[in-house]
């Protein structure tokens, strides 16, 4: 197994964008998302002795920044005495079918013919996703982009598993419709 290190010094140069991108993809606002990268590397340099060597410096920082994006919506959505929601919810019946998540390539891959192809399609996607109403949008990212639990997104939002899987079906099928009229 390859062994990495951390190189503080490189990770704005190296990673401020990526991580930039990958926050306002989930927060929908440009200052949040900054807040969000900055926190990302304070809380780095903060645990660097804890860092182990198991995952790449890009890898580790956006396990970081996942739990940053987490505490913020955790921060603007908490209420007290909220009940927590646990359930174990069998998904795999919606993981599998053509979606329109699952025929969209990885934007930041390195390999393929098709790059240009995937930024057009991650561009119409965006303005697809721009249609959307707020929190229809906001559950989407969440399951499908950040890939989070069921149940930490019901926490999060105080929405119970139901009201999650009708926005997620509902935004998939708005957004299917969008990307046939603009897209396909």
């Amino acid at each position: 197994m390859q062994r990495y290190e951390l190189h503080p010094e490189n990770w704005v140069d190296n990673y401020a964008d990526y991580l930039y991108n990958y926050a306002v993809a989930r927060v929908s606002d440009s200052e949040i998302a900054k807040d969000l990268v900055q926190e990302t590397f304070f809380a780095g340099l903060n645990s660097a002795k804890n860092y182990k060597g198991d995952a790449a410096e890009r890898t580790w920082l956006i396990a970081i920044l996942k739990r940053k994006v987490i505490d913020h919506y955790r921060k603007i959505n908490s209420k007290k005495g909220k009940a927590e929601v646990r359930m174990n919810y069998n998904s795999g019946s919606e993981e599998d079918g053509d979606w329109l998540e699952e025929r969209v390539a990885d934007p930041f891959g390195k390999g393929g013919d098709a790059t240009i192809e995937n930024e057009e399609l991650g561009m119409a996607i965006q303005e697809c996703l721009g249609k959307l109403p707020k929190k229809q949008s906001l559950v989407f990212k969440m399951k499908t982009i950040q890939g989070m639990s069921t149940e930490d997104i019901c926490n999060e939002l105080g929405i119970n598993p139901s009201n999650l899987w009708v926005m997620i079906h509902r935004a998939r099928t708005t957004l299917m419709g969008c990307m046939n009229q603009t897209w396909f």
